[in-house]
């Protein structure tokens, strides 16, 4: 197998595969393949967590199916690319050590991967566009590539040690690193502060990696860009959206 990753902010990674050989990725990441290399999407694809592993990706939303691609007849290439701008970052996954990973940041893995959600919490239906904190746990034996949104910043936490981050900006951290969900302090704080009520509170041993850019901010970046057809401004649509998120997260509802 010969991975090679492409690219600064636009990334792709390219796969060539020997005979036989196998990557396995959620569906709807495939950027291109040669003709020879058979795909086949699965509910239990192999080393990948098998139907229990399926189903709880699916409860989560994180999807149903796997697809495996393998090069049959020869030597074959496939690459997939990210959905947003960013980086495409390579592990090692080891049985002692798996790593949790933001729920679009599974790209692809050799065989031996298991993928399941490790967490799902809401934090209102407007923090992350109605789908909540979501992780998913990669863990088995394999190499897997995963991707994360914008620039990337490392942490290594020492035992004990810990760091505050907004949600939306954990990208990845070894699953030695304990993580609870915490609130920001003083209502002043949570209500006008701009950067929403909770924090994900990581705490060492084990590296982190954190991304620069999000989904749901992105999206509020295009926000006034992009035509509304219920008539509300863009303007009006985000501001509408954050205090939702606010309010729904306080009060524990989903809108």
């Amino acid at each position: 197998m010969r991975p090679q990753i492409t690219g600064t902010i636009l990334p792709v990674l390219e796969i060539g595969l020997d005979p036989g050989e196998m990557v396995i990725s959620a569906p709807g990441e495939l950027a291109w393949m040669t003709p020879n290399v058979r795909m086949n999407t699965t509910t239990a694809t192999a080393g990948a967590s098998g139907l229990w592993g399926a189903f709880t990706r699916a409860v989560s939303g994180g999807g149903l199916f796997m697809t495996e691609f393998t090069a049959d007849g020869g030597p074959g290439g496939v690459a997939f690319t990210p959905k947003i701008p960013g980086q495409i970052v390579p592990v090692d996954v080891q049985p002692s050590r798996g790593f949790l990973i933001h729920r679009h940041g599974f790209l692809c893995a050799t065989q031996g991967v298991q993928l399941s959600t490790a967490l799902q919490r809401s934090l209102g239906a407007g923090v992350f566009g109605g789908e909540g904190f979501i992780l998913q746990h990669l863990s088995g034996a394999c190499q897997a590539w995963v991707a994360l949104g914008g620039e990337i910043v490392t942490n290594d936490l020492q035992a004990g040690e810990t760091l505050l981050v907004h949600p939306g900006h954990v990208g990845m951290f070894e699953d030695s690193v304990r993580f609870d969900i915490t609130t920001i302090s003083g209502i002043k704080n949570a209500l006008f502060g701009g950067d929403g009520i909770f924090l994900v509170q990581l705490t060492g041993p084990g590296r982190v990696w954190l991304q620069t850019m999000t989904l749901p901010n992105l999206a509020q970046s295009l926000a006034p860009y992009l035509a509304n057809a219920s008539g509300a401004t863009p303007t009006q649509t985000v501001e509408a959206g954050a205090a939702g998120a606010i309010l729904s997260g306080i009060f524990g509802t989903n809108r």
